[in-house]
């Protein structure tokens, strides 16, 4: 099913910055404890997939993988939808951030062994400046700040292979160090977040 969406992409993971799963290269991909944890947050500005709208819809995508790189796979995922989300929403962006159909996003449904149930929860992202706070309603909060050098300057990273599988915004990823505390307790491993990034992000499929 074609479908697409605009969003504001909010990363973080458990390894230092900056998650070396961001270059895309096997032999450079060692998770810093072993294993990983990640949350990733989409602000999705507008989109569609059929006839659904999923404009203004927020979508926290969870997942935990046992490592030691990103290409083992056997991840245990979830995905939190705001509950403004009609069921209509909520039916195509699960499918969508589960990589059922398609699109950029297809490569979590070939890394994630399990999907844990989808949640309805109240959602809430507060941005104040360079700091943005980040809420899922008795789930956990992630802080993201963004690391700028002595200028001022935002500091970014390019053309990582991530972000050009993720077409990212010309491939442009701000570099925003993270925290969280989180106590989802069906996923493996507890949320001690640090590595952090956002990017535009532009999915489609055809």
């Amino acid at each position: 099913m074609a479908w697409n969406l605009r969003a504001q992409l909010l990363e973080t993971c458990s390894c230092n910055m900056l998650c070396p799963c961001w270059y895309g290269v096997r032999e450079l991909m060692i998770m810093d404890r072993g294993w990983c944890t990640t949350t990733q947050w989409s602000l999705i500005e507008n989109g569609r997939s059929a006839d659904v709208d999923l404009g203004g819809r927020t979508i926290v995508l969870t997942m935990d993988f046992p490592g030691p790189t990103l290409f083992e796979g056997d991840g245990t995922g979830r995905v939190y939808i705001d509950d403004g989300a009609s069921a209509e929403q909520r039916r195509e962006l699960a499918a969508i951030f589960q990589g059922k159909q398609g699109g950029a996003v297809a490569l979590f449904g070939t890394i994630v062994a399990k999907w844990l149930p989808t949640k309805s929860v109240g959602i809430a992202i507060d941005r104040q400046g360079d700091k943005a706070t980040a809420r899922v309603a008795g789930v956990g909060q992630v802080e993201s700040t963004l690391l700028k050098d002595e200028s001022g300057r935002i500091m970014t990273a390019q053309n990582l292979g991530f972000a050009s599988f993720f077409n990212s915004d010309g491939l442009n990823t701000e570099l925003a160090p993270s925290s969280s505390r989180w106590s989802d307790s069906e996923l493996p491993h507890p949320f001690e977040h640090r590595s952090g990034a956002r990017s535009a992000v532009n999915w489609r499929t055809d």
